[in-house]
């Protein structure tokens, strides 16, 4: 493809693709998003919403090895990797371990590093465009810790961070300092870190207005679309759909996270995207907290939402269709009961799995493919939220104008 298309398929109607098909209204080019389920309906509803440079890094990380493989075969393992001979996840977990060093950490930050300048940026601009729904200020953010080994972790990191240039605002507090600001934080709390100058969103109703701006601004989106196949020819891409007519475009962007690899695989895109499934469910506190809340030595994030606090974690790595596992949603709660006080934890509601796309070396795929005329957007990991908007632009540049950012670079899918 030569000039600059007038019609683009979007494939995939959460955040990501969302975002894409709003950049590339921007930029004038007609949008039709199309989506074999709904808007919102995978990991776009169920995550944490948080919009947080700060914690923001990529999942290769060599924490994740310190405690052993051993460890990561225990049902209660917040990164849990179950006994498999599924040889696909056995060449994304060995890829994985291979990224797993501070090298490649400090590499991958790096990229990370430049995407958190921009992605808040991005937010406000789709907000500037009339989006209903506001992001908001997480004042007082808290990262709360048993105790001080535990507070060091997370401080070492942000040291590593601030060699890479970027000063992480944060604040020690001691124990009283911390439950004077939560009182909903339990006993086990010792002490903390505040966060400065984070934000976050409810990502159900977020992603949402998302579309209903979308829509406003001319674009049509379809749901129960089963996209099986694209092709394509001198006139543009034919996406072949079950049970339906073919629907044809000048451009086609994949953005269907997990299972973005079906449809990429043949246009040069070989990395693995690998289900990485998170947990959540809601709770209500006696006190509820106004701000979110993280648990960086259990992995846990609490996030208020609605009238109710979203308690969220695991990084699993099975398949995409398996069933909601019990254990998972036990472990969470194991973890978190002696961080959080009046909490009714047999009342939750609202128990959800959904799976985070996630590649080896821990940065996106974003951009344009060995064919001209598709594009791809995926790959985030737990960032697809906070990422979204970002890669949105920078992809919509790309499609539009033929213009590849250094940031996109990074994110090349073809790498």
């Amino acid at each position: 493809m030569t000039q600059r298309p007038e019609h683009v398929l979007v494939v995939g109607a959460g955040m990501v693709g969302l975002s894409a098909a709003w950049f590339l209204q921007a930029e004038g080019v007609r949008v039709t998003v199309v989506d074999r389920a709904g808007v919102a309906a995978g990991s776009s509803w169920g995550n944490a919403g948080w919009l947080a440079p700060a914690l923001t890094h990529p999942l290769p990380d060599p924490a994740i090895l310190a405690g052993g493989i051993k460890a990561m075969l225990r049902s209660s393992s917040p990164v849990y990797v179950p006994l498999t001979a599924n040889p696909r996840l056995l060449r994304f977990l060995l890829d994985l371990a291979r990224h797993c060093t501070a090298a490649k950490w400090r590499t991958a930050m790096t990229v990370f590093a430049e995407a958190n300048r921009q992605a808040l940026d991005a937010f406000d601009e789709i907000a500037a465009g009339g989006l209903a729904e506001p992001t908001l200020p997480a004042e007082p953010f808290l990262a709360a810790f048993a105790s001080e080994v535990d507070r060091q972790a997370l401080l070492d990191e942000f040291g590593h961070v601030r060699e890479l240039g970027v000063d992480t605002k944060a604040e020690l507090l001691d124990r009283g300092a911390m439950h004077a600001l939560v009182p909903a934080l339990g006993d086990a709390v010792t002490c903390g870190v505040r966060l400065r100058d984070q934000r976050f969103i409810n990502p159900g109703r977020f992603v949402n207005a998302l579309a209903d701006a979308v829509r406003s601004r001319g674009a049509e989106i379809r749901t129960d679309v089963d996209v099986r196949d694209i092709t394509e020819s001198a006139e543009g891409v034919r996406l072949e759909v079950a049970d339906r007519a073919p629907m044809r475009a000048d451009a086609v962007v994949i953005a269907t996270g997990t299972w973005l690899g079906a449809l990429a695989r043949d246009v040069g895109v070989k990395t693995i995207v690998q289900a990485g499934r998170g947990y959540s469910f809601t709770v209500q506190p006696e006190h509820m907290p106004v701000a979110p809340m993280y648990f960086p030595a259990q992995r846990v994030a609490c996030t208020p939402l609605g009238d109710g606090l979203r308690v969220a974690g695991m990084m699993e790595f099975r398949k995409p269709g398996a069933p909601l596992d019990p254990r998972r949603i036990a472990a969470i709660i194991d973890a978190a009961k002696p961080m959080l006080t009046g909490v009714d934890w047999s009342a939750r509601t609202d128990e959800w799995v959904g799976s985070r796309p996630c590649t080896a070396d821990g940065l996106p795929l974003v951009g344009r493919t060995r064919s001209s005329r598709v594009f791809v957007s995926g790959g985030h990991g737990m960032w697809g939220i906070a990422l979204g908007p970002l890669s949105g632009k920078l992809l919509a540049a790309q499609v539009a104008r033929g213009e590849t950012p250094s940031l996109l670079s990074s994110f090349d899918p073809l790498r």
